[in-house]
């Protein structure tokens, strides 16, 4: 017996509701930044999506109880995008994660840090924030969970069993430190580490093309990763490339192609929104465009807040059969 035989617990959702619950984070990101005046919201808007379907279909986690201790491994590489870890949070049932704390983005005492800090909130696995950092904590996490395997697991009884997931950019990507800790992952095998890559074409300093265009994918397969390229817009496709990456024995990279700010009518595919509050005026059109009542801030749909117990029933039924298999 395994904790990943353990039976998924769904979250049934429809196509609609799911969109406005993309949708949410979308707009609890840049009306964070928005309020700060300070802020990176253009991953967050771009990898909403993505993000929505790991923690929806994939990832095991106790909202309830953060610190179980077989669950799945999520880290936000990418630190900039900080609102879209604190919105998923939020959105499914982190009782510290509050809507004061959003409201209270990149303010002085708030858990919620311009970039995610280790225990400053339950549900933040590591910090991160200096770009490549995440990408090697998650390595090291996966060989973690490989050591205690191989000490503690028994023939059909494996009470350690857990994947560990990232976000990377492409400004993770370019860091060397990421190099090294990927050539490791590949001559490991680690093939229960899955990295989604918000291959936006766009850093800080402009659009990629200024001083990054290798062939990522071949390199990552010279590492001897698992690589796939999809449209990271698409929830099905983004959900068929996970399982894809479960089945290889190799640690895999998924490389989403995003638009950076989507739903931003000005910016959005461009560096002014990676790193910009866009003004009153731009919010206003992002509103419209992804269907939010004018003059609201913070705003989460009933439909959205509904689904918020689904994820907390989930995590609980994950770790009572986790504790029955410890009882067998």
């Amino acid at each position: 017996m395994s904790s990943q035989n353990i039976p998924h617990q769904t979250i049934s959702i429809d196509a609609a509701t799911e969109q406005t619950f993309v949708n949410t984070i979308r707009m609890l990101s840049i009306d964070a930044v928005e309020q700060a005046k300070s802020g990176h919201p253009g991953l967050p808007m771009g990898m909403a999506q993505a993000a929505f379907t790991l923690w929806s279909r994939f990832l095991r986690f106790n909202p309830q109880n953060p610190s179980w201790f077989d669950r799945d491994r999520f880290v936000l590489s990418a630190g900039h995008g900080s609102m879209l870890l604190y919105s998923l949070l939020h959105l499914t049932g982190f009782a510290d994660m509050t809507m004061e704390q959003l409201k209270s983005f990149r303010q002085w005492g708030s858990k919620t840090a311009g970039h995610p800090e280790f225990r400053h909130a339950p549900g933040i696995e590591t910090t991160t924030g200096p770009l490549g950092q995440g990408f090697a904590n998650g390595v090291g996490m996966a060989m973690a969970e490989r050591w205690l395997a191989s000490h503690f697991n028994r023939p059909d009884f494996n009470i350690i069993d857990h994947y560990t997931y990232a976000i990377v950019s492409d400004g993770d990507m370019m860091e060397g430190i990421s190099s090294e800790a990927a050539s490791l992952a590949g001559h490991l095998k680690l093939g229960k580490l899955i990295y989604l890559y918000d291959n936006n074409h766009v850093t800080i300093d402009g659009y990629t093309s200024l001083a990054y265009t290798e062939d990522w994918a071949k390199r990552f397969e010279a590492y001897g990763w698992h690589v796939q390229s999809i449209d990271g817009m698409d929830g099905d496709a983004v959900q068929a490339a996970i399982a894809a990456a479960q089945s290889d024995p190799r640690p895999s990279l998924i490389g989403c192609k995003t638009i950076i700010g989507y739903g931003s009518p000005t910016y959005e595919g461009t560096p002014h929104i990676h790193s910009d509050a866009v003004g009153e005026e731009e919010l206003a059109r992002v509103r419209k465009k992804l269907g939010f009542p004018a003059d609201t801030r913070f705003y989460v749909p009933d439909e959205v807040k509904a689904v918020r117990q689904q994820f907390m029933d989930a995590g609980q039924a994950y770790e009572s059969a986790y504790d029955a298999l410890l009882a067998a």
